[in-house]
């Protein structure tokens, strides 16, 4: 969720200061439907909400919603007509009237007069950190061959399950891709588990492939800077909508588990031509451009802007 703020705050041209706080009882158990005192609701290591309020707040997360208001109606009280812009990430479960301007994906299927819709999640993917970061980790890779191909692995949820059993039929996909002479850049993630990542290694090895031992810098943009498609499991929106951003070939693996919300999401990536099911093979075609971050940061500064 801070990847999104970040993402929207850095599209805009902000350099932003982070706020993490957690909420006290009886606050953390009705947010957002309690009003939130920022002097008593705030845990002890809560970062400090106080004057001088921003221009402009990002926030995302039930638990960040009562702050928002709250800061919203201070701010309004300075009497110099620089009330925050607030805008929220993902339902707030409050009236949408409540702040400036919520933005949701279309899967969440919600509409309104300050709703604006994203196809996936906002994040920090731009084509310049992709091309600083595959400067960085291109010498490490010069060995494997091309076509190269980054794969992105998730792991377990509340939704899906990766099992060493679809973590074992992933990794045979993989190694006959690296057999036909394509590179591999496995990066897992810390939902993966150290068993699945024994499995991806096993089956990898002595093959065209680089699995991520989690030590150093984490190779994660440069991996999608200089791949030319990319593989994704489906656990994730945000995994696949920054895959999808880099205006690659992007292939979502299938795992274990079924969910509506998901479900919905990626027959919308399918229908729109941003991502294809993987199937066992990697082609070359041109995708649909995910763009929804800067879409946004052109929303956020037209509204500021027309209010002020």
């Amino acid at each position: 969720m801070e990847n999104q703020c970040l993402g929207l705050a850095e599209a805009v041209g902000a350099t932003p200061t982070v706020k993490r706080i957690r909420l006290q009882t009886p606050w953390r158990q009705l947010s957002p439907y309690l009003p939130l005192s920022l002097n008593h609701g705030l845990t002890p290591d809560s970062d400090t909400l106080a004057p001088p309020w921003p221009d402009l707040l990002i926030t995302s997360g039930r638990q960040a919603v009562g702050a928002a208001l709250a800061i919203r109606r201070r701010s309004a009280g300075g009497g110099n007509g620089r009330r925050t812009f607030c805008v929220h990430i993902q339902n707030p479960g409050v009236p949408f009237g409540w702040l400036d301007l919520v933005v949701m994906p279309a899967h969440d299927r919600k509409t309104g007069p300050n709703v604006m819709e994203s196809l996936g999640a906002l994040h920090r993917v731009t084509a310049g950190r992709l091309a600083a970061e595959a400067a960085k980790f291109a010498p490490l890779l010069d060995h494997l061959p091309r076509p190269r191909v980054a794969v992105l692995v998730g792991g377990s949820n509340g939704v899906y399950q990766l099992t060493p059993a679809v973590t074992a039929q992933l990794a045979d996909r993989l190694a006959a891709l690296a057999r036909q002479g394509l590179g591999l850049m496995v990066t897992p993630s810390r939902r993966t588990g150290a068993e699945n990542e024994a499995v991806l290694r096993q089956h990898l090895q002595g093959l065209p492939a680089v699995v991520w031992d989690g030590a150093g810098a984490n190779p994660y943009f440069g991996y999608l800077g200089l791949a030319d498609a990319v593989l994704c499991t489906g656990d994730s929106v945000s995994m696949v909508s920054e895959a999808a951003s880099t205006g690659k070939p992007v292939y979502v693996i299938a795992l274990e588990g079924k969910s509506a919300k998901f479900d919905r999401f990626h027959q919308l990536m399918v229908e729109r031509g941003v991502t294809r099911p993987f199937t066992g093979a990697v082609e070359n075609w041109t995708p649909t451009p995910l763009d929804d971050t800067p879409r946004v940061a052109a929303e956020v500064l037209r509204r500021m802007a027309a209010r002020h």
